[in-house]
């Protein structure tokens, strides 16, 4: 069974990780994060810094 984990930035979604065969898949739910849309990691902390590198790269408009 695969399980779905959040991927947070300034309190809001950038996308989820979905668990599967010792892999992630992450799915985008921001535009800003399409880039990461359907890459793979070998953890949910790799995912997480991949969300925050990208973002570091950029300037989001702050969650509300």
């Amino acid at each position: 069974m695969s399980k779905a984990i959040v991927i947070e930035v300034q309190g809001g979604a950038a996308g989820i990780v979905v668990g599967s065969n010792g892999r992630f898949r992450f799915f985008s739910s921001q535009p800003a994060f399409d880039g990461l849309d359907g890459k793979t990691f070998r953890s949910v902390e790799q995912a997480n810094r991949a969300v925050a590198d990208r973002r570091a790269g950029q300037r989001l408009p702050r969650a509300a």
